[in-house]
């Protein structure tokens, strides 16, 4: 009997609360009962209307909405797969994905319209593309109006699919430097919402919210868990710390997902006061540590509200660790840590043979569950390495303690997190290298006091050359997303240091760039 479909969330949910009004976006507010009906016709819409059938990829490039969240449930009741698009895209970038992915339609919103627009343009005949829809209002040359689809759709929902079928295509950055769909399945979905379930309570008069992007793994907890017991979805469009503020008054909000810079920024806001979080009880961060004065700063301000740290990754549907509300109030070494696996979930710490390493010792972070990817989309040869030995291999170099808690010391792949963003610094690099001028890069990751991260390059120019900082960053923003962009670049004359198989020796690079930061 199947039990790990969306449907079996939502739908008996959306049933028994369905006079209950459970979403505020802006002016718009809806009970389940008419959250299911546009969900209902917009699946059938999809399929009857755009030819979307269970197993083909839609994409969505929108802020934060109601709409989102149709779009989301759409898919999980078997409309199709969604392939949420990052919002910082270059046009480039957006170019490869939607080639990638076979997406035949396209939703996007009248904020990132015109940018699609100009991206897709000079590749829409080479693409599969057929479809654009504009979600909102605005005077753009589109295919359909997103409530035009869902007035023409039948309030009839789809037949459930099933366990193993696809349902999400998400895209991450990949150490080639191209972008790598990750393919996951209703099945690992729904276990990783249990994974948080069983570790964050769950109850229905929680109040969610969507500050953090909807196109972020990360964002899945509240797209699935707050309508699978009968909260209460508040959206927040882009993040701006005044409105969050005045979100999280109006309506009584006591949860959210957030990002350290997030919280950083909303400390920081001339505006803010510790009254105006009272309704708060808990926020969870990820994407990448919490510095320790910031932690502080935090608790210091709000302590009434739990803490709980997030690992994971696009790849495993979102988490594999959780630093708790009680392991924060603990204080301590473990404040450094990335807390212990969800139940469910099992972490091991190998060496590059493949061998399990004594608590303590440093080596690559592995894991296994049910929550993770189907494979990366049309990449077998990639899918297979990253499940070696029948553990995933995230790349990131950790240890464990003797109490189990997880504790991230490097980054194999090199990977940058600038205000929860990821950063593959081989795209960077990539994207520098055509300069006609340059000889050589290497990009690091370098502390930032907001960002965490700063995207650091240092360039050897060409013998002769003259090129400026200015002119290479405005190069590189050409062809990746602002947010991967350099903010600082670093000029040398002589060679890049070298290890043994002939690449950048980056953490000798960190280690001067600290000497000389008095970082």
């Amino acid at each position: 009997m199947k039990e790990l479909v969306a449907g079996r969330l939502l739908l008996p949910a959306w049933e028994r609360w369905a006079s209950k009004t459970g979403i505020h976006d802006g002016d718009y507010h809806s009970d389940y009962a008419r959250h299911a009906d546009r969900v209902f016709r917009l699946s059938d819409a999809l399929h009857r209307e755009l030819g979307i059938g269970r197993g083909d990829t839609f994409a969505v490039l929108s802020a934060n909405s109601h709409q989102y969240l149709e779009l989301y449930h759409a898919a999980f009741l078997g409309g199709g797969v969604i392939n949420p698009l990052n919002l910082r895209l270059a046009p480039r970038e957006l170019q490869l994905i939607l080639a990638d992915s076979e997406a035949t339609v396209i939703f996007v919103d009248d904020l990132f319209a015109d940018h699609l627009l100009r991206a897709i343009a000079p590749v829409r005949d080479e693409l599969v593309l057929n479809k654009v829809v504009l979600i909102g209002d605005g005077d753009h040359r589109v295919d359909f109006r997103y409530e035009d689809l869902v007035e023409t759709g039948h309030p009839t929902p789809p037949d459930e699919p099933g366990e193993d079928d696809p349902v999400v295509l998400m895209y991450t950055g990949g150490t080639t430097g191209l972008p790598k769909g990750a393919l996951l399945s209703q099945r690992a979905e729904v276990l990783n919402l249990y994974h948080i379930a069983m570790t964050v309570l769950l109850e229905p008069d929680r109040v969610f919210l969507h500050q953090t992007p909807m196109f972020h793994a990360a964002a899945m907890a509240g797209v699935l868990g707050i309508p699978a017991i009968g909260g209460v979805s508040v959206f927040q469009p882009l993040f701006e710390p005044g409105q969050v503020m005045d979100l999280v008054e109006e309506h009584r909000v006591d949860w959210t997902v957030v990002v350290p810079t997030m919280l950083a920024m909303i400390l920081e806001h001339p505006d803010f006061s510790p009254e105006r979080f009272a309704s708060m009880r808990d926020i969870v961060y990820g994407a990448s540590p919490m510095p320790t004065g910031l932690l502080a700063r935090v608790q210091e301000a709000l302590p009434q509200v739990g803490l709980w740290q997030g690992y994971g990754m696009t790849e495993c549907s979102s988490v594999l660790t959780m630093l708790t509300d009680k392991d924060h109030r603990s204080g301590g070494a473990r404040l450094a840590s990335a807390g212990r696996p969800v139940l469910g979930v099992e972490v091991s710490i190998q060496d590059r043979g493949g061998n399990i390493c004594a608590t303590g010792e440093p080596g690559e972070v592995c894991a296994r569950s049910a929550n993770f990817m189907t494979g990366y989309w049309n990449r077998p040869k990639e899918t297979e390495a990253a499940f070696r030995g029948g553990w995933y291999h995230t790349g990131d170099v950790g240890r464990f303690d003797g109490d189990g808690f997880l504790y991230l010391v490097d980054r194999a792949n090199d990977m940058i997190i600038t205000g929860g963003e990821n950063v593959y610094s081989i795209e960077v690099e990539n994207a520098l290298s055509t300069h006609p001028a340059v000889a050589e890069v290497a990009v690091i990751g370098v502390p930032h006091p907001r960002w965490g991260e700063q995207v650091h390059a240092v360039v050897v120019p060409l013998p002769g050359a003259v090129v400026t900082a200015e002119e290479l960053i405005e190069h590189a923003r050409k062809s990746i997303a602002g947010y991967k962009v350099p903010k600082s670049i670093e000029f040398r004359s002589e060679p890049l240091p070298l290890s043994g198989a002939l690449k950048p020796l980056k953490q000798e690079l960190r280690r001067q760039y600290e000497e000389r930061s008095g970082s």
